[in-house]
């Protein structure tokens, strides 16, 4: 029997999750820098395989420890493990997020067509 993970005293610490947002906001800079909009370069159906990925692998992983991501993450301690993984999902899902509310309105079909080139009017 598999031993209860311990509860936190303060299981909701907003600096914690400021620290988190922040830490994703600069990884997304550096990445941005690196790729550009790639992540979105085939359109919303492009963006949603990408996300699909993320979570198969997930799946994939936590399926060997019976569904328990807790037990997932505490075996897999890697730099690039199973806790990597949830990171890249939540910057991908904030990457479309970001777009989708920015863009509110927009054609997004044009836009990627557009992606890279300069648009004379």
């Amino acid at each position: 029997m598999k031993a209860p993970i311990p509860k936190p005293k303060n299981i909701f610490d907003r600096t914690n999750f400021e620290d988190i947002v922040e830490d994703d906001v600069a990884e997304l800079e550096e990445a941005y820098v690196s790729y550009g909009d790639s992540w979105r370069k085939r359109g919303g159906i492009g963006a949603f395989m990408m996300l699909a990925r993320k979570w198969d692998r997930l799946e994939n992983k936590v399926k060997e420890h019976d569904w328990d991501i807790f037990e997932a993450i505490e075996q897999d301690p890697r730099i690039e493990g199973i806790l990597d993984d949830v990171k890249d999902l939540r910057r991908y899902l904030l990457l479309v997020e970001e777009f989708t509310t920015c863009n509110e309105g927009g054609n997004h079909d044009q836009e990627i067509e557009n992606m890279g080139e300069t648009i004379e009017t």
